[in-house]
């Protein structure tokens, strides 16, 4: 079978989901395509789906923010019904501990001044009445389990932390990508799963289409990467990699589930929260219970995997990150047996991802996205439609990039911070909260 579109989008996760959103309101005849059965089956439904403003550099900052009001009004961002219902954004603030490891937050605080983004000054009693069952020892760099000095307090006790009132998560990652497609499916889109691209086909030296695992072709002048952390072989059937001077590689992840202290009401009074001492982040989850994410601190070993072939079963890293939260929360239980989530993160070499074209024209790339950019799902998809509208259009992006206007914090960003040619970012945080 042979059909042909205005664009075709590999990958119907969040921001596939969003780009395709974006572009079918734009008046591209676009088609989504994903190798799963449905929308948000990959690594988005194993997102944490934390939505926060605090980023290493002004413009994660200030994108960050500017997605927390696209949450807030989902609804109306999303003009559509969804027979499933829609997904809804618990806006129950995020709070980081200060402590020597973050430089008690002088530059985030530096970089929320800047953008304007609003933030509380906590003490330590503040943190503990909101938090009852944190204590505020120093535990210094975060450490292996084995380590002697393991949840031993060292030093004075830490002097609280900040919260950020517009923060909070998703209840739904993948009811919440369901949505974008039932929304670009009113604008015009289309999807089809189970369809696994096996070739990008080109002809003149730019993009004509893709094939299918099952033989059929289709055709269409662009084709954008947003295949997750598939995302590299992807790029590597395009032959494009050899134009990038960041590229993006799968990581291994596990997120656990473990019931609440014991008479504490997280689940309902909780907040995300994290603390780069024992390199651990939390939010709450259904039945009161709390859920875990790594911040991969340096003293782990990261495990690079091939997407298609890697050990989904719990580790003792389950246990590890565990045992860092219980020296925040000495009341908490440790569970005999692991519950949550393994899964894979799309990384790039900087941890920022890539928004961009790539050097074979019609292919564009929304790629190094997981773990930190399901909050900024629905704006990603407007950058990727703003950007591939005007390079088709003639606009050479690499030269002059393209600038996008954030309308709630009425602030331009330019999307050449996202490029595949820049070089790594020595201000990112090399980490991630999911």
């Amino acid at each position: 079978m042979s059909d042909s579109y205005d664009a075709v989008i590999i990958g119907a996760g969040i921001i596939g989901a969003a780009t395709a959103l974006a572009l079918a309101r734009k008046g591209v005849r676009v088609l989504g395509l994903d190798r799963l059965p449905a929308a948000g089956y990959g690594s988005t439904s194993g997102s944490c789906a934390i939505i926060r403003p605090y980023y290493s550099t002004v413009d994660g900052c200030a994108i960050g923010w500017e997605s927390h009001f696209y949450w807030r009004d989902w609804a109306e961002f999303l003009g559509a019904e969804d027979e499933r219902g829609l997904a809804r954004y618990i806006n129950c603030g995020c709070l980081r501990l200060k402590s020597p490891a973050n430089g008690y937050l002088e530059n985030t605080i530096r970089l929320m001044d800047e953008i304007g983004c609003p933030y509380e000054d906590w003490n330590p009693t503040q943190v503990v009445d909101r938090m009852p069952a944190v204590v505020m020892d120093s535990f210094g760099e975060t450490k292996p389990v084995d380590d002697p000095a393991f949840g031993v307090p060292e030093g004075p006790p830490l002097p609280g932390g900040i919260f950020f009132p517009d923060g909070g998560y998703v209840n739904d990652p993948q009811l919440a990508t369901h949505n974008l497609q039932r929304a670009a499916e009113a604008a015009g889109a289309a999807f089809r799963f189970n369809a696994a691209v096996t070739e990008i086909r080109q002809s003149g030296g730019c993009v004509v289409g893709v094939t299918l695992e099952d033989g059929d072709e289709i055709a269409a002048p662009v084709v954008v990467n947003i295949a997750g952390p598939h995302s590299y072989k992807i790029n590597r059937l395009a032959g494009v990699e050899g134009g990038m001077n960041v590229t993006t590689k799968a990581l291994r992840h596990e997120v656990c589930h473990v019931p609440a202290p014991e008479g504490h009401d997280f689940e309902g009074t909780g907040v995300v929260f994290s603390d780069g001492e024992i390199g651990v982040y939390i939010r709450p989850e259904t039945g009161n219970h709390i859920l875990v994410g790594g911040e991969d601190p340096q003293c782990d070993e990261r495990q690079w995997v091939d997407p298609d072939d890697y050990n989904r079963d719990f580790t003792d890293l389950w246990n590890v990150q565990v045992m860092r939260l219980a020296q925040r929360m000495p009341t908490l239980g440790i569970p005999q047996s692991g519950r949550g989530v393994v899964d894979l993160y799309d990384v790039s070499d900087d941890w920022i991802p890539i928004y961009d074209k790539s050097d074979l024209p019609g292919f564009y790339m929304a790629v190094g996205t997981s773990g930190n950019q399901f909050k900024n799902a629905p704006i990603a998809g407007e950058m990727m439609a703003e950007l591939i509208t005007a390079c088709e259009s003639g606009h050479d992006h690499d030269t002059h990039p393209v600038t996008f206007h954030l309308r709630y914090t009425d602030r331009d960003t330019s999307m050449g911070f996202y490029s595949r040619r820049r070089e790594v970012n020595r201000d990112s945080s090399f980490s991630v909260l999911g």
